[in-house]
């Protein structure tokens, strides 16, 4: 292909508003759970709105350097119909007039995953293709980058969540997008489809725009843990599992860091089981931070707090 074909080529994409997300990302499927993600970093601004795609029971996409959104959309839908990735990625690219200047990775459901690096990207671009993942990168500094971010997924434990950021910050070590820092994603979902997508999606993470994208993710990524923890200490609760419910908030409270919630939310646990004087101790050492967390406390129904008249009296005492 000639420049000038290049140059129509570029033109024509810009024309119909193609994203140009230069970046670096991952997708990838934890073998244990079955759970499907992508993560993604890249000097442009709310890189997750364009390059991730995931549903449930079905795949991960990212479609990155001169993005197409189709490839996110009818990935899925072509993977929900039982096409491999690497069958659905064919397809799409033999019906795209401008497949060497896309960059797009997909993994379906059974684990099996699929690249492309067209001809034209901008370098440093290129991508590795393992066992349940695909690293892939573009506008790079160093065609270091994508062999580094394979090689620290491979070695990384834990959480699917934990691994994926581990790829991102390989990227980052061996300098990354040419251009710098400014955005950075990580969609998660389960490994089986409920249905209801508001359950199934595990990690929706965005950072649109900061100096440090890879570290704001992961402080939303703790956050997001907390209230997994949540989560679980509400379903020991419902089961009367005093022992279990505290373990899952105490973890909560770790994540969350100075944020109170799930320490209140912890005290009125406590509360709701008959646990008064240690419930009431939280909520004291709570509200010496911010009397309106005891207010809060007097106003909840009695679906979520025992209105016991000499608990409650207690808790008004608090406020004095």
């Amino acid at each position: 292909m000639s420049s000038k074909d290049d140059r129509v080529m570029y033109r024509d994409a810009i024309h119909a508003s193609a994203a140009l997300a230069h970046t670096y990302s991952i997708v990838a499927r934890d073998p244990d759970n079955g759970q499907l993600g992508v993560a993604v970093q890249s000097h442009y601004f709310s890189v997750g709105s364009v390059v991730t795609w995931a549903e449930a029971g079905v795949g991960a996409v990212a479609s990155q350097a001169l993005s197409e959104p189709a490839y996110g959309k009818l990935g899925l839908d072509l993977m929900r119909a039982g096409k491999s990735a690497q069958d659905t990625l064919n397809g799409l690219l033999a019906s795209d007039p401008m497949k060497e200047i896309r960059q797009v990775a997909m993994i379906d459901a059974r684990g099996n995953a699929a690249a492309h690096t067209g001809s034209i990207t901008i370098p440093e671009a290129g991508h590795v293709v393992g066992d349940g993942f695909s690293v892939q990168a573009n506008m790079m500094l160093k065609s270091s980058v994508w062999p580094a971010m394979a090689e620290a997924y491979r070695g990384a434990n834990g959480p699917l969540i934990d691994r994926l950021l581990a790829s991102l910050d390989a990227a980052e070590s061996e300098g990354g997008d040419i251009r710098g820092r400014q955005s950075a994603a990580v969609l998660i979902v389960d490994g089986a489809n409920t249905g209801r997508s508001w359950d199934d999606t595990i990690f929706d993470l965005r950072v649109d725009d900061a100096v440090e994208p890879l570290i704001e993710i992961r402080r939303l990524a703790d956050v997001r843990k907390a209230y997994l923890h949540h989560r679980l200490a509400d379903a020991a609760m419902a089961d009367g599992d005093v022992a279990a419910m505290d373990r899952e908030y105490e973890n909560a409270e770790r994540l969350i860091g100075d944020n109170p919630e799930m320490r209140y939310w912890h005290a009125v646990a406590l509360l709701s089981l008959g646990q008064i004087e240690p419930g009431l101790a939280m909520l004291k050492e709570i509200g010496a931070r911010d009397r309106n967390w005891i207010e809060l406390t007097l106003r909840l129904p009695a679906m979520m707090l025992r209105r016991d008249p000499a608990v409650l009296q207690r808790i008004k005492n608090l406020l004095t």
